[in-house]
């Protein structure tokens, strides 16, 4: 394979797969830098405009001859798994890279849900996909099954594929984020154009190098990396595309519906959260270690962490204090040492964020706990940052910040915890904590999010995830993230007479 190394040997891969073959970018450069020490890691070539449109014409040439649609569903699964097992044969080169471009540590406990766990995923999912019928019979009743000609109707359901997936990925788990929108969609018989972030772009551009290998079909699977947005629009405007999958912000995610409505595309879109993390009296004990948490989980950079914590707001002075003394566990580090902790936020941008955001939470009356500035140190670093907020309308508590920054929250009763929760334009995710469960229970029922989680985490190839409000539409994972690639088509079949 042709790549590029770095000094201490790593793979640096730098080719798009078009149709079926590797080759070199010709557009606008993708400059990408390690977050560690803001220093470029590599710069290449990104996909010309003329380089996604050939994507987009090849993926539809092979969406509109069928051939990788009509081959039965047992063995195009398996020709999904052998891809998948050329990709978790190369896990510790993937690894590598995720850690380079990401700034995730090498020991932080989430590196397992950038790469092993969707290594894993995806296994557990082509069986589920295996399991779906790919018809199943409407429950007509008998009237309705005998035809105005004497002859007898049956009325089925088939699932077929979309046709052209755009696939636009969001820079802080690009492989896991990757992986759960190309493979279902290949799984179901679709042809798929990956576009990761330009910010993570390496960990996809390897995917693009094993899957030349695989001997996919032409036109079947393209990977290509790009330096602005034109390619993206395109993805999402072309009438050719049939589906458009993105993971990102809200504010773009809003974008990308209003391109992809013209030509009325399938949307599968993940997108912002503020989840509530609610402590019940009986369980506020727990929340002391809850915001190093959050921002020990890839700096705060996940869109189902939850950085509003609502605590009683008696006990919010105390549970504060032991926030404050968690702290001292966080180390911030290089992401390649072994004792580092906490890792950098992706960007400069993303500092400047963090930075305007604590200076808006403190200007609408929140006071800094812990942190609230940039570490004094090379690259892109931001204190893990506990704010006491004095109600849910600061605005660290109402938009998504992206980066290690927590909200405490006072709550009066548990009717004003869940009114607080529920208070948000976001609805991702939620977790409810409580020793009594059935109070727990009856919390979670309560709040308008797409997954609430009770006294747990829970993340499964076959349970789905997705947002309410503007958090998104449809679903990934579960059966629910299978048939998203997938259109029903109605057949009634009569009996000749």
């Amino acid at each position: 394979m042709a790549t590029q190394a770095t000094s201490q040997g790593s793979w640096l891969p730098t080719r798009m797969l078009i149709g079926g073959t590797l080759c070199a970018g010709e557009g606008a450069p993708v400059v990408v830098r390690n977050p560690s020490t803001g220093e470029v890691t590599t710069e290449f070539a990104g996909a010309s405009l003329d380089q996604t449109k050939a994507a987009i014409a090849a993926a539809r040439a092979a969406a509109d001859k069928g051939e990788w649609a009509a081959t039965p569903q047992k063995v195009r699964v398996a020709k999904v798994r052998a891809l998948l097992e050329l990709f978790m044969a190369r896990t510790d080169d993937l690894r590598d890279l995720i850690v380079t471009e990401t700034g995730m540590p090498i020991k932080s406990f989430a590196l397992h849900a950038q790469v092993g766990a969707p290594m894993a995923q995806m296994d557990v999912m082509l069986d589920l996909c295996l399991k779906l019928p790919e018809i199943e019979e409407n429950p007509i009743s008998l009237e309705e099954r005998i035809n105005n000609m004497g002859g007898f109707v049956q009325s089925i359901r088939r699932y077929v594929p979309v046709g052209v997936v755009a696939a636009i990925s969001a820079y802080n788990f690009p492989l896991h984020i990757n992986l759960w929108k190309i493979m279902p969609a290949l799984a179901t018989g679709n042809c798929v154009i990956l576009r990761p972030s330009p910010l993570t772009p390496l960990s996809a551009l390897a995917l693009a190098e094993i899957a030349a290998e695989a001997g996919l079909p032409e036109g079947v699977l393209s990977i290509l990396a790009e330096g602005g947005a034109e390619g993206a629009q395109l993805l999402t405007t072309d009438p050719a595309v049939n589906m458009v999958s993105f993971t990102g912000s809200t504010e773009v995610g809003s974008i990308v519906a209003g391109q992809a409505a013209p030509s009325m595309k399938r949307l599968q879109l993940e997108l912002g959260g503020k989840s509530a993390q609610i402590f019940l009296p009986d369980r506020v004990e727990a929340a002391y270690s809850a915001a190093i948490g959050v921002c020990m989980a890839h700096a705060g950079q996940g869109c189902v962490l939850g950085t509003r914590i609502f605590v009683p707001q008696e006990e919010k002075a105390k549970v504060l204090g032991a926030m404050a003394a968690s702290m001292a566990y966080a180390k911030i580090g290089n992401s390649t040492d072994p004792e580092t902790t906490m890792g950098p936020v992706i960007s400069e941008a993303q500092v400047l964020r963090c930075e305007r955001y604590v200076k808006l939470a403190v200007e609408a009356g929140a006071t800094v706990v812990s942190g609230g500035k940039r570490a004094d140190r090379p690259g892109y670093f931001f204190e893990p940052t506990i704010l006491d907020v004095p109600d849910n309308k600061n605005p660290s508590a109402q938009d998504e910040i992206f980066g290690p920054v927590v909200s405490v929250i006072g709550y009066r009763d548990v009717d004003h915890a869940i009114e607080m929760a529920n208070d948000s334009s976001l609805g991702l995710s939620g977790y409810v904590f409580g020793k009594d469960a059935k109070a727990a229970l009856d919390v979670a029922r309560r709040l308008r999010t797409g997954t609430v989680n009770v006294n747990a985490f829970f993340a499964s190839a076959n349970s789905s995830s997705g947002g309410v409000k503007m958090s998104g539409i449809g679903r990934e994972r579960g059966v629910e993230g299978i048939r998203a690639f997938q259109d029903v088509q109605v057949m009634n079949l009569g009996s000749a007479v």
